[in-house]
């Protein structure tokens, strides 16, 4: 199994294409429950091609965007070119070389799984100012409110032979509010992609544990993929539905 920094190198192409935006209930979430403004400095840990980046930028907000994958950080740089407010930074959620208390908000997208997360939380606390706030999001698909979502996860448990071990499923949940204490609070929204059939196989390319050209699995998978789509599409498009799952807290200092 490669290295977590590592795993994304060979997928930016799809990931970049394919992977959902976040909804920006979550902006309304951050003002009306701990003050975010367009002012409040932003600590985007883990911050890939830059799609949570992408929604603080849009509200005016600073941006640091913390990853160490140079394809994606490259990806992530070109997506938010045109937003002066964003500075890329080659670091991890680790040692991340931002001064000391520089954030008010410290955000990972879809990352925090594969941090370290006893280190990740003495680096957030040193980052991050007295009263800040750390905001872990997921866009986690949904395996079985459809036909097609529960069709779709029974071919990556027979295809993709990593999924169970990598899924981030895994690492949220108990062991997040283990990490960070009572105060940890969580809200859940709603968020869908609609794709034709290239997209959906962009999307399932664009995940770590997909099976790539050369693997034994790669041509099963796509063939059952194929099979799969004209089986639940509707006017050749299909529905990709996630959970927008918010965890949200103060760290104690």
């Amino acid at each position: 199994m490669s290295k977590p920094t590592e795993r994304f190198s060979n997928r930016v192409e799809n990931y970049v294409k394919y992977r959902p935006e976040y909804p920006s209930v979550v902006l309304n979430l951050l003002v009306n429950e701990c003050q975010l403004t367009p002012v409040s400095v932003i600590a985007d840990i883990g911050s890939g091609t830059g799609l949570l980046a992408k929604l603080f930028l849009t509200n005016g907000n600073p941006v640091f965007g913390v990853e160490p994958n140079e394809k994606m950080r490259t990806a992530g740089e070109e997506l938010l070119r045109e937003y002066p407010n964003f500075r890329s930074i080659a670091g991890t959620a680790e040692a991340t070389s931002l001064p000391a208390n520089s954030a008010d908000f410290i955000t990972v997208g879809q990352a925090f799984h594969w941090f370290k997360s006893a280190d990740a939380y003495a680096e957030f606390t040193r980052i991050l100012e007295p009263e800040g706030w750390v905001v872990l999001i997921w866009n986690e698909r949904q395996s079985g409110t459809t036909p097609f979502l529960e069709a779709y996860e029974q071919l990556l448990r027979r295809y993709a032979t990593e999924y169970n071990a990598v899924t981030h499923k895994q690492s949220t949940g108990d062991k997040v509010k283990a990490l960070f204490g009572e105060g940890l609070q969580e809200k859940i929204f709603a968020n869908s992609q609609h794709f034709d059939f290239e997209g959906l196989k962009g999307r399932l390319l664009s995940a770590s544990y997909a099976p790539l050209a050369g693997h034994p699995n790669y041509e099963a998978m796509l063939t059952e993929l194929q099979a799969i789509f004209q089986a639940y599409q509707t006017d050749g498009t299909i529905e990709f539905k996630y959970t927008t799952r918010v965890y949200y807290c103060q760290l104690s200092v």
